[in-house]
């Protein structure tokens, strides 16, 4: 999993810096950079919640980690459907 290394030396960190703050052994990360392994859900979901990045993103399903203008989107159209849930009742 390159992204996961990318991510890591984004941030200056080193795999027992990332181990400490995830949980994740430091050899599980190894693996996951060297793609001996993969990691599963909870792991990835630690991963993903320590670098504030989609799953998605992660398993490169996705080429952009920086959702906040799709989130910014999504949290308009519920607005705007909640004036219009308003108007109605």
């Amino acid at each position: 999993m390159n992204r996961i290394k990318s991510l890591r030396e984004d941030r200056d960190l080193r795999q027992s810096d990332l181990a400490r703050e995830t949980g994740i052994d430091q050899r599980t990360i190894s693996n996951y950079e060297t793609g001996k392994n993969a990691p599963d859900m909870y792991a990835l979901i630690r991963l993903a919640d320590f670098f504030e990045v989609s799953i998605d993103y992660l398993v490169g399903r996705t080429s952009s980690y920086d959702h906040s203008e799709e989130r910014k989107k999504q949290i308009e159209k519920i607005q705007e459907s909640l004036e219009e849930l308003k108007k109605l009742s």
